[in-house]
């Protein structure tokens, strides 16, 4: 509840000047107006009746003894003082049922009511304080409109609708709450290449029986033999589709770079999936593991745990004169390396201080986490020099409304696709297998 205190020669022209601000429900009643009019006008009638006869008394006063008493002085002053706040109250009044004040009170109405009218609608401060004050205007001009004027104010503007509610929006995040991505890093892990064409050929070593021995003078060289074949990988192409209509298309200038990017994401993570495990059936890509050496475990060296069976695949690796970069893991093998202890008494780490911010590598070698790679199964290898990933043709995306009875729906087909071979040119580069333990 607040209380507005106010001088009585101010409570008009408060009402009168009120800042656009402060809004009401309906348009200043003119009636109710017309009769505070009245009734201040009839308080003005009897202040001036009693001003002139205060004025006749301190005149004859003055004649009789040659001065006024205080006390006539004292009742003119306070009479004076009301006259001029009744007539004051009478000019504001006079003014608001003159209309000239009604502009303000139509822009207030509207914002107000915000074009319903209806009695619930909050008040305005000159409505309420002829409507809802008027009992107490009626009990300070009774008392002789002395000393101050306290009116209880109790529209204040709310958060309601036909108060400030209109007013008030509330802050949007445009940004999207997209769904969790992979991080896509397995085609980034081989050589990459461009072709125009959808067929990559290519020469591949088979054959190298080096004979090349010391020779005696006058001895005979021994031969060696080589041998190469033809392969070649086939460009393939692996896409995606949504359907919109025009309509959403239109009405959200966000819709169509966010189906963009899910398509494309849609089309890169398949290819990471193609290049590491696809099996080449059909129009699948034939992917890493399915062309890597398989692990054979080096005799009487350890394979008990994780971190011995990848040191055994790097050796494996080193053999093959290849030299590994990189241990590709699921993150959830890769977490069991990371907690293995040094004993069951002892909670010191094998790898490493869990405080340490070091980066993961194992044996010196690069260690890719990805969720591509399934649980339990491991790729080491050197990946550059094992395969090269081709593309024919970049991302592509394309709306059409061609496609089936899209144009008469109103529909709107966005299609993603990317062309590209996979050639495994090494595959001893490469060793795959698990943590199975016998």
């Amino acid at each position: 509840m607040k209380k507005l205190m106010m001088p009585a020669v101010s409570v008009a022209a408060l009402a009168a000047a009120r800042p656009a601000g402060v809004v009401g429900s309906v348009r200043f009643d003119l009636g109710d107006a017309e009769t505070a009019l009245k009734e201040v006008s009839q308080k003005l009638d009897q202040l001036n009746g009693e001003v002139k006869q205060t004025a006749e008394t301190a005149l004859k006063e003055a004649k009789n003894a040659g001065e006024v008493s205080a006390e006539v002085k004292a009742a003119a002053d306070k009479l004076l003082t009301q006259q001029t706040a009744a007539n004051k109250i009478v000019e504001d009044l006079k003014a608001m049922v003159e209309g000239m004040d009604g502009k303000l009170q139509d822009v207030s109405q509207l914002v107000a009511e915000g074009g319903r009218g209806g009695s619930t609608a909050p008040l305005s401060l000159g409505r309420a304080l002829v409507t809802e004050g008027e009992e107490q205007i009626k009990a300070y001009l009774a008392a002789g409109a002395s000393g101050q004027f306290a009116f209880d104010l109790n529209n204040a503007i709310t958060t309601a609708d036909g108060s400030g509610g209109g007013l008030i929006f509330h802050e949007e995040e445009r940004a999207p709450v997209n769904m969790p991505r992979r991080r896509l890093r397995i085609s980034a892990l081989v050589s990459q290449g461009r072709t125009g064409t959808n067929l990559v050929p290519y020469r591949k070593q088979v054959l190298r029986d080096g004979a090349a021995a010391a020779i005696a003078e006058e001895g005979t060289y021994p031969e060696s033999a080589f041998g190469w074949e033809a392969d070649d990988a086939k460009v393939k192409k692996i896409g995606s589709h949504t359907n919109i209509t025009a309509e959403t298309l239109a009405d959200s200038e966000l819709l169509q770079s966010e189906v963009d990017t899910e398509l494309r994401y849609d089309v890169d993570k398949v290819i990471d999936t193609q290049v590491l495990a696809g099996d080449g059936v059909g129009q699948n890509l034939l992917g890493l593991i399915p062309q890597a050496t398989n692990f054979v475990a080096a005799a009487g060296l350890p394979n008990a745990n994780h971190i011995d069976r990848l040191r055994l695949a790097l050796l494996q690796v080193a053999l093959a004169d290849y030299v590994a970069d990189s241990i590709v893991l699921n993150p959830t093998d890769w977490t069991g390396i990371e907690l293995l202890k040094t004993g069951a008494a002892d909670e010191r780490y094998v790898y490493g201080n869990p405080a340490a911010g070091t980066a993961p590598i194992l044996w010196g070698k690069a260690v890719v986490e990805s969720n591509t790679m399934a649980a339990n199964e491991w790729l080491v290898g050197d990946l550059m020099m094992a395969a090269t990933l081709y593309e024919r043709a970049g991302m592509e995306v394309l709306l059409s409304t061609e496609q089936g009875d899209n144009f008469i729906k109103d529909m709107i087909t966005m299609k993603a696709s990317k062309k590209l071979a996979l050639a495994v040119k090494r595959a001893a580069a490469m060793v795959t297998g698990n943590f199975t333990f016998a």
